[in-house]
């Protein structure tokens, strides 16, 4: 039987928790702030949460992710992989597989590429670094569509920057449009011309992006600030992206009013 443990049990941790228990793995979860549910496993001390786990799930905030690695990767025994699911910048990524390094643990770089409550433990990952292999070698089996990606801890992270100056880009797009429509009377009738544009569940993809965007924002503004790093430090264009960042302050703003 698979070990895993889960460290972070917010929405996305605890789906992961609960799903990957339901399809055979042995899973304890540890995470100071939340309590969880009765049907996971919840350690009090991380020790006692990643004990003998062959593989280590990272599902905490960006901003902690490092310091998540720090507490956990000294206490991984030989063989295990820690993988960082976090949407974090790639330098974020390479000092958590350089720690592993230190520690003798493989890191795998993994990005979670659709929004987890869709899927659950089925939503489709890509994953990067030394532990990627052996990552998915253990999940793939438990019913987690796993893409390899070759190349070092960050290259998952770099994709999964790209895929957000597209969907936080589209997000706010959505926001802005309805808001200006709000403002004439037309927001109902503009909702249904985006819906047509989406296809099939329509309706639900726009009341996804903007009640998810609402819902999400402390973390997604960092993942749009990450983005836009990126970006810059490559020398690409960023118009969109300098804007997208501009709507989630202030929507960031507003809630903090």
């Amino acid at each position: 039987m698979t070990r895993i443990a889960v460290i972070g049990l917010g929405e996305a941790g605890s789906l992961y928790a609960r799903g990957l228990q339901s399809a055979g793995a042995r899973v304890r979860g540890y995470d100071p702030f939340v309590q969880a549910t009765a049907d996971i496993e919840q350690c009090d001390d991380p020790a006692d949460a990643v004990d003998g786990a062959d593989v280590v799930l990272s599902l905490v905030w960006a901003r902690t992710a490092l310091a998540a690695a720090e507490q956990v990767l000294p206490l991984l025994q030989p063989g295990a992989v820690y993988a960082d699911l976090n949407t974090a910048a790639r330098e974020v990524k390479e000092r958590v597989a350089g720690l592993g390094t230190t520690h003798r643990i493989a890191v795998a770089d993994v990005a979670v590429l659709a929004p987890v409550p869709r899927a659950a433990e089925r939503t489709a990952l890509l994953a990067s670094g030394d532990g990627a292999a052996r990552f998915a070698a253990a999940l793939t089996p438990l019913g987690v569509p796993v893409e390899l990606l070759a190349g070092p801890a960050g290259d998952a992270a770099e994709r999964k920057l790209l895929r957000s100056v597209f969907m936080k880009g589209l997000a706010a797009l959505v926001i802005e449009s309805l808001e200006a429509a709000r403002g004439t009377g037309a927001e109902a009738w503009l909702r249904e011309q985006m819906a047509r544009e989406f296809g099939a569940g329509g309706a639900a993809k726009v009341d996804h992006l903007v009640s998810g965007t609402h819902r999400h924002i402390e973390r997604r503004e960092q993942e749009v600030r990450d983005a836009l790093a990126a970006l810059e430090s490559g020398g690409r264009h960023s118009d969109l992206t300098r804007a997208t960042l501009a709507w989630y302050q202030r929507i960031l703003a507003e809630r903090s009013s």
